[in-house]
């Protein structure tokens, strides 16, 4: 488990957070910029002194106020890799992965550096210096120093923030890679709602220095604080689902779940591989009736089960059921009006194929 129970003031700030998270797969701080995302984290690895509290990280016990322990960050055995990379400019690629080696409890080991190296698909890499990478490289080599100092769990501090649109494209298969086959805690500091739906496991929303709920990204997805931080464009869903088949002549893949089928853009993956899918509540249409001569491919049976109009917008979030999961969407008062949207109702959730983006869709195994 991770559990941490701290509070500080910093300047005019206050942080009191207090959050407890089993401490396998990938946990998200999320929430707006100063909200106290990156000070929870620093906290966690011993880059700043809380005024009182606990942090325990696997039954290790890392900060306890009331019993004076404050194991100093050198010790603690967490990876950190920042917004910037930090790499060391006048050592290439290979020696500043070997710094990081170094760090590792025994030692460098071989078999650790090249199966990192090929994790991150860097072997390219090796002889280059920082200057001569682009950013989403430079972030590749930083997460890999940080891994071959074999540390108990890695955090991450916003690593794309810094990035542009095509190098976030880059580096984001490789986190996905990480994730499933490092093996290792990850704690991961974004106010991107696109990144941490499609990295996390579990979603901490941190606002004003508290850490307001935590949840999976599946339940943190259809939460109001999430849509109030991600913003309109960003809410949605996230759907379960599993590869059922590939229409290779149409460039789609058909995944299952226990609602029904969604044909997406094709996906790289074997049949029977798990896939999360991020569903925008803007991209669902809804319908009382089974539609008929629409060019949107995906019309899934559901039942309404929340319908939230805005409090003076002209919009309304409806949380639908189909099968075991749920599809938010919105739509406008007037269509809730209209067709007499209501709780219990059947409808069918409509979804073009290609609303969902390749950020959308990852694989979980």
């Amino acid at each position: 488990m991770i559990e941490l129970d701290i509070r500080t003031r910093l300047g005019d700030f206050t942080l009191n957070a207090k959050l407890q998270a089993p401490s396998d797969g990938v946990l998200a701080l999320f929430g707006r910029s100063g909200s106290g995302k990156t000070s929870i984290l620093r906290a966690l690895a011993g880059l700043a002194r809380p005024d009182q509290g606990r942090i325990a990280l696997g039954g290790d016990v890392l900060f306890d106020s009331a019993k004076g322990i404050d194991v100093p960050a050198e010790k603690r055995r967490l990876g950190y890799v920042f917004q910037e990379s930090r790499l060391f400019p006048h050592l290439d690629v290979a020696a500043n992965l070997r710094y990081g080696a170094k760090r590792a409890p025994g030692g460098e080991r071989r078999a650790d550096f090249d199966a990192i190296v090929a994790l991150l698909g860097i072997e390219a890499l090796l002889p280059r210096k920082p200057i001569a990478l682009s950013g989403g490289e430079r972030q590749r080599v930083a997460i890999g120093r940080a891994l071959l100092a074999r540390p108990q769990a890695l955090l991450m501090d916003e690593p794309l923030a810094s990035l542009d649109a095509a190098r976030k494209a880059e580096l984001l298969p490789y986190l996905d890679r990480l994730q499933a086959e490092a093996k290792l805690p990850i704690v991961y500091v974004s106010h991107a709602a696109d990144e941490v739906m499609r990295l996390a496991d579990r979603i901490a929303l941190i606002d004003g220095g508290t850490v307001r709920v935590i949840g999976t990204a599946a339940e943190i997805a259809l939460d109001p604080g999430f849509a109030v931080i991600a913003g309109r464009f960003d809410s949605g869903g996230v759907l379960e689902t599993a590869v059922a088949a590939h229409l290779p002549d149409y460039a789609l893949t058909r995944l299952h779940f226990a609602g029904g089928t969604l044909d997406v853009p094709a996906i790289d993956a074997a049949p029977g591989t798990r896939v999360r899918v991020h569903v925008r509540a803007r991209d669902v249409m809804v319908a009382t009736k089974k539609p008929e001569g629409l060019s949107a491919r995906n019309a899934i049976e559901a039942t309404i089960a929340r319908v939230t109009p805005s409090a003076a917008g002209p919009d309304a979030e409806l949380a639908l059921i189909a099968g075991d999961q749920t599809i938010a969407a919105r739509v406008t008062r007037a269509s809730v009006a209209e067709l007499g949207l209501r709780e219990g109702m059947p409808v069918y959730a409509i979804l073009k194929s290609v609303a969902v983006g390749k950020s959308d869709a990852t694989r979980r195994d």
